[in-house]
């Protein structure tokens, strides 16, 4: 057994500045939770309403926007990767590969990255779409809720009473961590943590 004095002794042979016992550093997928968690009691409100915003950069008010807006702003918060400006860009390269739900004639930089079908079709295109198995936290869920509406929500590392893990989400009543995972059909699996370079660009 270690002595006192040893334990000492082993700390002042450390560098100056050294830790004497390894700090976790956060996960990307630790980050990006966190930043979905901490929406918890500032995002009170759900409306779907089209609103005028910055480019880039853009946001609806804090204390409310839609399921989407939730994973916009952990993805801002966390890594500084603006979803707004990634989809935009593409879109306008791109438009034929995005759903014409809307029927729209060309982008639009104020709502596009607010709906859900059109994240799913980023992520595909960009090779971010896994089998919806073995989920894991950091990653995304889609669904469909009744009347076949679009809806997202954000994969935790706590889980609920059925084991499964829970999920951040705004389904109307403000961002919540609720369970998510079997809820409703149509569930698709995401995973997407942006490296240095991606966030430069």
């Amino acid at each position: 057994m270690h002595s006192r004095r040893d334990l000492l002794a082993g700390l002042a042979a450390l560098p100056l500045g050294a830790q004497p016992f390894a700090a976790t550093a956060p996960t990307p997928a630790r980050q990006l939770i966190r930043a979905a968690r901490a929406q918890i009691g500032v995002t009170t409100g759900y409306d779907p309403a089209y609103v005028r915003l910055d480019y880039p950069g853009g946001d609806v008010p804090s204390e409310t926007g839609v399921c989407i807006d939730v994973i916009i702003r952990a993805y801002r918060d966390s890594f500084g990767f603006d979803f707004q400006r990634a989809i935009h860009e593409d879109m306008a390269a791109n438009f034929a590969a995005y759903p014409e739900i809307w029927g729209l004639p060309r982008p639009d930089r104020n709502i596009d990255h607010r709906r859900v079908p059109n994240l799913e079709t980023w992520l595909t295109r960009h090779g971010h779409e896994r089998a919806p198995t073995h989920w894991r936290p950091g990653d995304l869920l889609t669904c469909r809720v009744p009347g076949n509406l679009p809806h997202i929500g954000l994969i935790t590392d706590r889980r609920g009473v059925s084991g499964d893990w829970l999920a951040v989400h705004n389904i109307g009543r403000g961002a919540r961590e609720e369970a998510l995972i079997g809820r409703w059909s149509g569930a698709r699996r995401f995973r997407f943590l942006p490296d240095a370079a991606m966030r430069a660009e």
